[in-house]
């Protein structure tokens, strides 16, 4: 044979196989590093080996046919990759978005990376609509009449999100089991942990490490000291997460930050907002040592202090208590992988997330000073000089500060982007509205998008806490003060047209029976935080600074990433 010949045949062997190759990438999800080698190099291999005289010789003729083989395969799959993710007969060529986000997740997972990535989403649905392509075959969907049918009773499962951020396709947190019904069998203990009964056990739990804040804030009024809120935020949500999941094991508000947890977290959840749009490659990463140093540390951490504490035992009812099992005697304890893994999720995503929204509510208070003035006035009221503010016994009572919180959580949701959902690959398509979602498609409601839609709610890019007294009656519009923020400017015609309050919008904590098991422990903690420094201290910005600063500079991972919110605080007589 000629070498012509050879070459031609080598080249067209290569090319089917690519193309074979492709369908079984395109029909089948792996995160199997073996099974991405051996369609990878496997195949090339059987070219060579089917070509060369001697194939089991593996000598230069061989190592020869196989660089050609291969480097004609990769190509041509790369190509094939393309072609039919940007041509009409891919099953979301109906649906518009950029040219980028179609050919692969890396450009997306780019700009994750950035902090960015929910507003960018938010001007991409201005441009292309309520539904538009942000990956080869993902879908982000603002129209909210999607959102019982996706993230509801019988919604679609969880993406795979957490399996890059993890580092590995198995043994995941609760956050990840993609299976539903493992989900909710898992969930029965999260939910044993923060429910109403578990709650008032933790009362005195969180009112020591509330007691504890705002014992370190007034030192720091004393002295006349600026204080960057967020960072004392930071150290009260790790100290009681640790305590919840723990008992105990953090001391960041009496040592502060010397081991640079908070620096460790913030570059993990950047890292991990990249791979989470890369799974298979967060799982390649978790096999070598080291290269995903901050994720790997955050998660050796946590796994530390798990073994510690199931080493330990029960010492009190933390939500280790409940996840462990140790309330219900009569049943085996879960294996000790899963503790450590919800271990960490409890303490990771707890402390995070409830840091984030109380910076947010205080960034938005203080930019709103008659906003505060009005705060004050009700916590005054119902915490007046003397009176126990680390109490819970009138939150119930106090519509203003639920109102207060709520808006900033609509503003400033701790998970912006949302997590994801995915139609598994040998499911039916379904169709939810006018949109059609084929088996494999990844499915996003962004919160940012979809709770400042001017659809959904008036003034949507103010801060205006009104907005929950008027829906829920406590106000009526025509005596409720307009907004102040300049996005508000012109409102008085919005105003006199009618009022637009979608609560069905509003989706900080998700949505759902998969939603966030967390989230009454994280409104009670914004609640005695806030109702402690209010009645307390006074407290202002920096002179002249920015009130756009926060937002403009407020970046998205798993979490939102803060930035720095300067306080004067003076201490109330």
């Amino acid at each position: 044979m000629s070498a012509t010949s050879s070459q031609m045949q080598t080249a067209t062997l290569a090319i089917a196989s690519a193309l074979v190759a492709h369908q079984i990438f395109r029909r089948y999800e792996t995160f199997s590093i073996p099974v991405h080698a051996a369609l990878l190099l496997g195949f090339p291999a059987l070219v060579a080996a089917s070509l060369v005289s001697r194939p089991l010789a593996l000598d230069d003729e061989f190592a020869h046919v196989f660089r050609s083989s291969l480097s004609t395969y990769l190509a041509t799959l790369a190509l094939s990759i393309v072609v039919y993710r940007l041509s009409p007969f891919h099953p979301l060529a109906a649906y518009p978005g950029p040219w980028w986000a179609k050919i692969s997740m890396l450009c997306t997972a780019l700009v994750a990376s950035t902090g960015t990535r929910s507003k960018r989403v938010r001007r991409l649905h201005d441009v292309y609509g309520d539904v538009f392509r942000i990956g080869p075959n993902e879908l982000s969907i603002r129209d909210t009449s999607a959102i019982q049918a996706i993230a509801g009773p019988s919604g679609l499962p969880k993406g795979t999100d957490w399996i890059g951020g993890m580092l590995r396709d198995h043994n995941l947190p609760l956050i990840a089991i993609r299976d539903t019904d493992e989900h909710l069998r898992r969930r029965r203990a999260w939910n044993r942990g923060l429910g109403p009964n578990a709650l008032r056990e933790y009362e005195h739990v969180l009112a020591r490490r509330a007691r504890l804040l705002v014992k370190g804030l007034e030192e720091r009024a004393k002295k006349g000291e600026e204080v960057d809120l967020g960072r004392w935020f930071n150290w009260f949500g790790y100290d009681f997460m640790s305590d919840m999941a723990f008992g105990g094991g953090s001391e960041l508000l009496r040592e502060g930050d010397k081991n640079n947890v908070w620096a460790v977290l913030e570059k993990g959840m950047a890292l991990g907002m990249f791979l989470a749009h890369l799974p298979w490659l967060g799982v390649y990463i978790g096999h070598i040592p080291g290269a995903a140093w901050p994720l790997q540390s955050l998660l050796a951490h946590g796994e530390k202090a798990a073994a510690k504490r199931l080493a330990r035992g029960s010492t009190t009812s933390d939500l280790f208590h409940y996840l462990n099992n140790e309330n219900l005697p009569e049943k085996p304890s879960p294996a000790p992988r899963q503790l450590y893994d919800d271990g960490v999720l409890a303490v990771v995503a707890g402390s995070d997330t409830t840091s984030s929204a109380l910076t947010s509510v205080f960034n938005c208070l203080l930019t709103h000073p008659e906003t505060y003035a009005k705060l004050q006035e009700e916590v005054d009221r119902f915490y007046p000089t003397g009176e126990d503010a680390f109490s819970m016994k009138h939150h119930r009572d106090m519509h203003y500060l639920q109102a207060v919180i709520y808006e900033a959580l609509r503003l400033f949701p701790p998970v912006a982007s949302g997590g994801s959902r995915r139609l598994p690959d040998n499911a039916r398509g379904i169709t939810v509205g006018s949109v059609y979602i084929p088996p494999g498609t990844v499915v996003r409601l962004p919160p940012w998008s979809i709770q400042r839609d001017p659809r959904n709610f008036t003034f949507p890019d103010a801060f205006w806490p009104e907005r929950w007294l008027i829906a829920s009656g406590h106000v009526a519009l025509a005596d409720a003060p307009l907004p102040s923020s300049p996005s508000a400017d012109g409102t008085e015609l919005e105003k006199e047209n009618g009022f637009v309050h979608n609560e069905h919008a509003f989706i900080a904590f998700s949505h759902g029976p998969m939603n966030c098991p967390g989230k009454a422990l994280a409104l009670q903690e914004m609640r005695v935080v806030t109702v402690a420094l209010v009645q307390r201290f006074r407290a202002r910005l920096r002179a002249g600074w920015d009130p756009q600063f926060y937002e403009r500079e407020i970046r998205d991972y798993f979490a939102a990433t803060r930035p720095c919110v300067p306080v004067i605080l003076e201490a109330r007589s």
